[in-house]
């Protein structure tokens, strides 16, 4: 996989993040934490590869529009 920097990123808009982590909890709680700050395509299906460690998720994620406040 190709490494992602500052200019991949520069021009606001729409981003696809893939995010890996050990357990569904974690995977969660960082779609949690990105809603916070963007407006988000929400938690969705977490995913596990046969034989791999770990579980995988896809967030789009618009960073044009701020994310919602948590009470």
């Amino acid at each position: 996989m190709k490494p992602i920097d500052v200019q991949h990123i520069a021009e606001p808009g729409l981003v696809v993040l893939d995010i890996t982590g050990g357990d569904e909890d974690a995977v969660q709680a960082v779609m949690a934490a990105l809603e916070e700050h963007w407006a988000t395509s929400g938690i969705g299906p977490v995913r596990r590869d046969p034989g791999e460690p770990g579980v995988r998720v896809r967030v789009y994620a618009d960073v044009l529009r701020p994310g919602r406040e948590r009470p």
